[in-house]
């Protein structure tokens, strides 16, 4: 399973360049402007502090004290190996388990689940925001794919809206509703303003990475396809997205104009600067207690 999650990437790459345009992805890659990519490495490192921040106050919510200091560098850790191991959320449960601070592992995996649903949530909003903004312009897609869209986000809506209603009543006293309800529910103005401006500088920052590739997108159209080149990440057997997250640039980046070897470049460029904008975890990791470290790499070798 672990190969699977290394070779599919590199697969789905080299299916990607074959048949988007690998010369022209080259030689976009090859000519990258160093100003859009610094731009882009800070407006990443930015999310990593605000994304620390909303972890902070979703686990104070839970009764689990956090200095901000600590909170930012077992961020950025997470953040670098969820970038160099496969599966994607090792370093979120590691992360989980050296906050729990003696106290229930239940409460620890609830703050880090329930900040990250938070950041999905505000990335669903960035999109809708998109696709309102689009149909505003007078629509950007054929009429049965914009039907198609307009569908997904309904449900999408429809989903979030439910959830919510969900966590508000009823549920034991430490079970996920009563979380949900405390963490998010509670802190709704704070938390929605944090997971927006997140997803927002996320969108921007692949944004940026297509400047550097030499691709302009409008903010309304990135505002439309970014978050569902960034969902594309989600999906298994992969390490941080790569390969999936090509596939998505290369299939939608056409509804803005431009050719599927733009949004090839656009996403491997906005890969490697996730990649280099992580590496700061792996200074903490490095200064990690060995006792914690062996812990963190016990557990997240259980979840494979």
């Amino acid at each position: 399973m672990r190969a699977l999650r290394l070779i599919l990437p590199l697969a789905l790459i080299g299916i990607c360049l074959a048949l988007a345009g690998g010369r022209e992805t080259l030689l976009r890659l090859s000519a990258l402007s160093p100003g859009w990519v610094v731009i882009t490495l800070a407006l990443l490192n930015g999310v990593t502090l605000l994304s620390a921040l909303r972890w902070r106050r979703t686990a104070e919510a839970l009764d689990l004290k956090m200095p901000r200091g600590e909170a930012v560098r077992e961020y950025y850790m997470a953040q670098f190996v969820n970038q160099t191991l496969p599966g994607g959320v090792l370093g979120d449960a590691a992360r989980a388990v050296r906050s729990r601070q003696g106290g229930p592992m239940s409460r620890a995996a609830q703050a880090v689940v329930l900040e990250r649903a938070a950041g999905q949530a505000g990335m669903a909003a960035i999109c809708l925001l998109g696709l309102a903004a689009g149909f505003a312009e007078g629509g950007t897609a054929a009429p049965g794919r914009s039907l198609g869209i307009w569908l997904a986000g309904a449900a999408l809506v429809a989903l979030l809206v439910a959830l919510v209603l969900r966590a508000g009543h009823g549920g034991r006293a430490d079970g996920w509703r009563a979380a949900a309800r405390k963490a998010l529910w509670e802190q709704l103005p704070a938390q929605a303003a944090l997971s927006l401006l997140i997803a927002a500088l996320t969108v921007a920052a692949f944004v940026t990475a297509a400047r550097a590739s030499g691709s302009a997108l409008t903010s309304g159209m990135a505002a439309l396809i970014v978050p569902l080149i960034l969902t594309a990440m989600l999906l298994p057997a992969s390490v941080a997205g790569w390969g999936w997250r090509e596939g998505a640039a290369a299939a939608l980046f056409p509804l803005a104009g431009l050719g599927p070897e733009a949004g090839l470049a656009a996403s491997i460029a906005f890969g490697i600067a996730g990649l280099i904008s992580a590496l700061p975890g792996a200074f903490f990791l490095r200064r990690t207690a060995p006792g914690a470290a062996r812990a963190a790499t016990r557990i997240a070798s259980h979840r494979e």
